[in-house]
């Protein structure tokens, strides 16, 4: 995430040519964006990263339903 916030935050910045970042080479930019394709598309599921966050919304959900259940059954 931190590379689309920085992607995010340099292209406006280097498009209107603002301070330090007129002089800045647009490759810097392409570069942060090839950053964050290799980390979202290898180095989240090298590293199991993508099946853990999928991991902790089925935990919620389930954690949600067993809460409901019993809620249902004391009434």
């Amino acid at each position: 995430m931190p590379f689309i916030i920085l992607i995010a935050a340099l292209v406006p910045l280097r498009y209107f040519e603002v301070w330090k970042f007129a002089d800045m080479s647009w490759w810097w930019i392409v570069g942060a964006m090839g950053a964050a394709f290799i980390w979202f598309e290898f180095v989240e599921q090298l590293f199991g990263l993508d099946k853990k966050r999928a991991h902790n919304v089925d935990e919620a959900r389930r954690k949600a339903r067993i809460a409901a259940t019993f809620d249902k059954k004391r009434k």
